[in-house]
């Protein structure tokens, strides 16, 4: 499976991915605050996209229905 990953500058990342029947879906991280939007691209319009905003706790939910057993934040260690 291919990952696009798209910067959005003053924004965050948009990652998507093609499922095998043709739908664009992906998550939109913003930079300050890391708050994540789901998004989803009509197949017939590429111009309409469905969005849906989570909180990091919110995502972490969904997450699971899908299968991953944990999600985590690692902090950078300071340099010794």
């Amino acid at each position: 499976m291919i990952v696009e990953l798209t910067p959005l500058p003053g924004i965050g990342v948009r990652r998507m991915f093609t499922t095998a029947d043709g739908r664009r879906v992906g998550v939109v991280t913003h930079h300050p605050g890391g708050r994540r939007d789901l998004v989803y691209e009509s197949p017939d319009d590429p111009d309409a996209t469905c969005s849906l905003t989570l909180t990091r706790s919110e995502a972490v939910t969904p997450a699971g229905f899908l299968g991953i057993l944990d999600v985590v934040t690692v902090a950078e260690s300071a340099p010794a």
